[in-house]
């Protein structure tokens, strides 16, 4: 038998798009590792809230810079992410919160499905410029990431529920805890330790935290596939 798998606790939301650049790399190198990787489906904006922080968009040097920013690391991490016409408006005014209750309905009932469908609103959303504020949109990502028509709609209807909102409260409260002040957050639990690390360029000190090799963004066994 090989080590015990280290656990990771990763903190996300779909309207964060380094959080899906992340996420993509955990999912890649989790079995690599021999990590347990527990989804934390997490609202950005009651952390920014919490922590005091904003938005890049809210300043204009910052918002260019990710865009420059996004547009290399996508071909380094290879993620097929495409900046949304109306950054502001998808950033700003639509949000996440009804996407980020569906996830934690659905990690509630069916965690299983959580990587696939948080994936599908990734896509949606920063990749082919789709809305996932609008209850349509959700179950049409849910419904193309595998689950079906009823199922779908099952969830949405516990969205406004006190379950869901008390567990996607508590897992934003929890990120707090930790100390994020923006997402994505990894948070490595490694002999007896607990360390936070901040965004997706973190991953080579998250392998030596865990004592393991790091092979870039696209490790050679998969860049193989692709």
């Amino acid at each position: 038998m090989g080590p015990l798998p280290r656990t990771l606790e990763f903190f996300y939301d779909v309207l964060s798009p380094y959080s899906w650049l992340c996420f993509e790399v955990l999912c890649r190198y989790r079995n690599i590792w021999n990590v347990e990787l527990q989804l934390r489906p997490t609202l950005i904006a009651g952390i920014m809230k919490d922590s005091g922080n904003k938005p890049p968009a809210l300043l204009p040097r910052k918002g260019q810079y990710l865009k420059n920013d996004l547009n290399l690391l996508k071909q380094q991490f290879q993620v097929p992410l495409n900046f949304p016409k109306d950054f502001y408006s998808v950033i700003l005014e639509k949000g996440s919160m009804s996407a980020m209750r569906f996830l934690t309905a659905l990690n509630m009932e069916q965690p299983e499905m959580l990587e696939k469908v948080s994936r599908e609103l990734w896509m949606r959303v920063w990749s082919r410029d789709e809305d996932i504020s609008q209850p349509q949109s959700i179950l049409t990502a849910a419904e193309k990431a595998g689950l079906s028509a009823e199922q779908a709609r099952g969830l949405l209807e516990k969205i406004s529920t006190a379950p869901v909102k008390s567990q996607l409260r508590e897992v934003t409260e929890a990120a707090c805890r930790y100390g994020a002040f923006g997402l994505p957050a990894t948070v490595a639990h490694v002999d007896g330790q607990t360390h936070l690390l901040f965004g997706c360029d973190r991953m080579e000190l998250l392998a030596y935290l865990l004592g393991e090799k790091w092979m870039g963004p696209v490790p050679p066994a998969l860049n193989a596939r692709l």
